[in-house]
């Protein structure tokens, strides 16, 4: 299985840099958002006041942006991002027993991160992939007809 890039350390200055960089930009906040998160891996909350000062907004405003959108991540991921399709299709097909195996192979529920870091277990809400359920994306790339089974078989891989 292959492991996200290692997201850069926490600085301030390059979080200065990424919020200049939108500075001709209309409606800057979710770019802002999605490139500090792309740099730092999540959102972290010492960017919300830079944030909310270059943007004249206040800092809840940022914040609820933030937790709003299920993609922003307020702390960091593990290295493998595991998202469960939670859709009706997905659960007529088996998913509600592929996600069970899942919470029980990692031992945490969903939402949350192993204690290693090694592993973060996201529900959706549809990947599109309705005819071929339950499916998964596992860092991105769609997984599909997933069985209790294959998906412990996937979890095994990321694990240390």
């Amino acid at each position: 299985m292959k492991h996200r890039p290692v997201p850069n350390a926490w600085s301030a200055a390059s979080a200065a840099e990424i919020i200049e960089a939108h500075d001709a930009t209309d409606g800057p906040l979710l770019p802002i958002l999605h490139d500090l998160q792309a740099a730092f891996g999540f959102v972290p909350q010492q960017a919300v006041p830079l944030v909310a000062a270059a943007l004249n907004l206040s800092r809840a405003e940022v914040h609820g942006v933030v937790s709003f959108y299920h993609d922003f991540r307020s702390e960091p991921a593990g290295r493998t991002v595991v998202k469960l399709c939670r859709a009706e299709a997905c659960q007529a097909r088996g998913g509600r027993a592929v996600e069970q195996a899942a919470v029980a192979a990692l031992c945490v529920p969903m939402g949350e991160t192993t204690a290693d870091g090694a592993v973060s277990l996201e529900a959706v809400y549809c990947l599109g992939l309705c005819a071929s359920g339950p499916a998964a994306l596992v860092d991105g790339a769609p997984v599909a007809r997933l069985t209790p089974d294959a998906m412990v078989d996937l979890l095994r891989e990321a694990l240390p």
